[in-house]
């Protein structure tokens, strides 16, 4: 069992319950530790960097700040669809091999904030070896819908990991 198996499966009267951000992509619901959150923002056009992937779709400048902007529908490989009002842009805070950085997630929409209780988490189930889920923290059963809990330390890192050092010196 790891670390991570062995944290989802702790017991009922564990003090495990955290609160969660939940947002949509499409028709599936997702969550995100909400201590991750900086901020929430409507959709704002970012500024294009030569040489990223396609789901990075830039930068934006928050006060002050250079923050690089993932669109989660593309990093997911899921349908493209049109921003809209509703679009939102997730500020997170992760660590970083330099420090403490923030990302923008776009997303579809935010819904509300949730507490999850570690009886209600379950592990990813196994998906075979071509599945690439180790950004999944697990999944959870909220008021019987299912949501996907996102690693955003793990998913960016795959994501820096990803880009040029040239480009990332650029949005760094």
């Amino acid at each position: 069992m790891t670390a991570r198996s062995s944290e989802l499966s702790a017991p009922p009267g564990a003090a495990c319950a955290r609160q969660v951000l939940t947002f949509s992509l499409g028709s599936e619901g997702y969550g995100v530790d909400i201590l991750r959150v900086q901020e929430i923002r409507g959709w704002t056009p970012v500024t294009r960097i030569p040489e990223l992937p396609p789901h990075v779709l830039g930068v934006l400048n928050l006060r002050g700040a250079i923050v690089p902007i993932v669109d989660l529908r593309l990093r997911f490989n899921l349908a493209h669809a049109q921003f809209t009002p509703l679009t939102v842009i997730i500020v997170v805070s992760v660590g970083t091999s330099s420090g403490p950085r923030e990302f923008g997630l776009v997303v579809d929409g935010v819904s509300d904030v949730v507490d999850i209780d570690a009886q209600n988490l379950k592990e990813t189930p196994s998906l075979g070896s071509g599945a690439a889920v180790d950004f999944i923290e697990g999944l959870a059963i909220v008021d019987g819908r299912m949501l996907i809990m996102l690693n955003v330390e793990e998913l960016i890192r795959r994501d820096t990991e990803q880009v040029s050092p040239a480009a990332l010196a650029s949005v760094a």
